[in-house]
């Protein structure tokens, strides 16, 4: 990863298509006025990667910001997800053809199944995930999307995907953190050319931990960028999200230092806290 100078350089995926190396992640923002100016004020700081969801309920705002940023539609990296109720050919299809519509744009460059085993299909998710997997290939050779991938899948579900699908997922998207490493989920994707993206980066806010703290005194950073700096040399496309001016451009800069392999070892005494969000198979939605 020493190659990555800034927030705009990639990662190419397995066809060939770039990703820049850190997203603007959305959840939780609102379908609002304000998430249209934070986007816009992300582009402006340099970000090239919006990462949104159906289920965020946000794409409307995010569409809006792509479309009236100043930049060309192609110089924006856009994902979009499909929501757990809507898994299935059909369904897929046409949740994506409102995703579609409430973006306002023409393609999306990657398309993720949000989550493998949902609530709606929890006993029948394989021949569902089957289902939506076929609509995905479809919109991909069809040219609707770039890429197309997934998020949350663990080596389970990817196996079963894999049974029947023409085209390998180019993407999983996880949580991924000190706290949570998924050493064996990641060695699989990386094995498989997957690119792999890291979500709730940040730890969700949580800070506070000594050995984050003295080694973000260590380097004159945030512990934010420590963390944001650890998913980088590990090979991973972090998303992180951010409400004001100030968070977002201390999350950009995070290219003028390198955590030494004593930092990487110190911070494995976090992995005892585990993960900060759903279990895959058991979500409760």
């Amino acid at each position: 990863m020493n190659d990555l100078n800034s927030i705009q350089d990639c990662l190419v995926l397995i066809n060939g298509v770039k990703i820049p190396c850190v997203g603007f992640g959305t959840w939780k923002l609102p379908d609002a006025d304000s998430t249209v100016d934070l986007i816009k004020t992300a582009i402006d700081c340099g970000y090239r990667h919006i990462d949104t969801a159906f289920m965020y309920q946000n794409e409307k705002s995010v569409g809006k910001a792509i479309r009236t940023c100043g930049l060309s539609r192609s110089e924006i990296f856009v994902t979009s997800k499909l929501s757990n109720a809507s898994h299935g050919y059909e369904n897929t299809l046409k949740e994506f053809e409102q995703t579609m519509e409430n973006l306002g744009i023409e393609y999306l460059d990657l398309y993720l199944i949000h989550w493998p085993r949902p609530l709606p299909v929890r006993e029948t998710w394989k021949e569902a995930n089957e289902g939506t997997w076929k609509a995905f290939e479809e919109l991909y050779k069809a040219g609707k999307i770039k890429a197309i991938g997934v998020s949350n899948f663990m080596e389970h579900h990817l196996d079963a995907l894999l049974d029947t699908a023409n085209i390998a997922p180019m993407v999983n998207q996880l949580e991924l953190h000190p706290r949570f490493v998924q050493r064996e989920l990641v060695t699989y994707c990386k094995d498989r050319r997957m690119i792999v993206e890291a979500y709730s980066p940040l730890i969700r806010g949580d800070f506070d931990h000594p050995v984050l703290v003295e080694i973000a005194k260590k380097y004159n950073k945030s512990v934010a960028q420590v963390l944001l700096r650890w998913s980088i040399q590990q090979g991973f496309v972090p998303l992180p999200k951010a409400s004001s001016k100030e968070r977002i451009l201390e999350n950009a800069d995070i290219f003028d230092f390198k955590l030494s392999d004593e930092d990487i070892e110190a911070m494995k005494v976090l992995e005892e806290l585990g993960r900060t969000g759903s279990h895959p198979d058991t979500a409760p939605f």
